[in-house]
């Protein structure tokens, strides 16, 4: 005869079942009062389902009470002081980060950005992607139109030296 493990048991005509929810019910059907009982003079927390939902439920209202008194703290809020330490590791941090060449820190324009920063109270807004490709085209555009009166200029005056030469 093989035995096999089986978590119900047949025992006396009654089914036994291997599951707490399963009891959890059971009880709930059967001996509610006496194990609500029990469980109060226990200090014992009821598991039954009905009283587990009901903490639940219970929970969740308390919870929905709390979050109409929260608020967003601000980004200004939070500024951390200026020290050179920190501003050394952030840095370096950048420098890793974005795999610049360590000459970066050195650049002009790199100083230039730090000092325009560094005139900021209330912190600084970093453009996002479009904004800052939308800047670099109007830089670009900019730059081509002031290239091209630079050059016709050059060429006007070119123009007009061959013009007073004869040539």
């Amino acid at each position: 005869m093989l035995l096999t493990y089986s978590p119900i048991f047949h025992r006396k005509g009654c089914v036994l079942v291997n599951e707490p929810t399963t009891l959890r019910r059971h009880a709930e059907a059967k001996f509610v009062g006496k194990y609500q009982t029990w469980a109060k003079t226990n200090k014992f927390d009821s598991m039954l389902p009905s009283d587990v939902k009901d903490r639940k439920a219970k929970a969740m209202r308390a919870q929905q009470a709390i979050n109409s008194h929260l608020t967003e703290c601000k980004l200004a809020e939070r500024v951390v002081p200026y020290s050179d330490k920190l501003f050394k590791t952030a840095a370096v941090e950048w420098l890793i980060a974005t795999d610049q060449p360590i000459q970066a820190l050195r650049h002009p324009k790199f100083k230039e950005m730090i000092d325009v920063a560094a005139r900021a109270t209330n912190g600084m807004k970093i453009p996002g992607r479009k904004a800052t490709r939308a800047q670099i085209m109007c830089m670009f555009k900019n730059h081509l139109t002031k290239l091209k009166a630079t050059l016709n200029v050059c060429l006007a005056f070119r123009l007009h030296l061959i013009y007073l030469n004869g040539t």
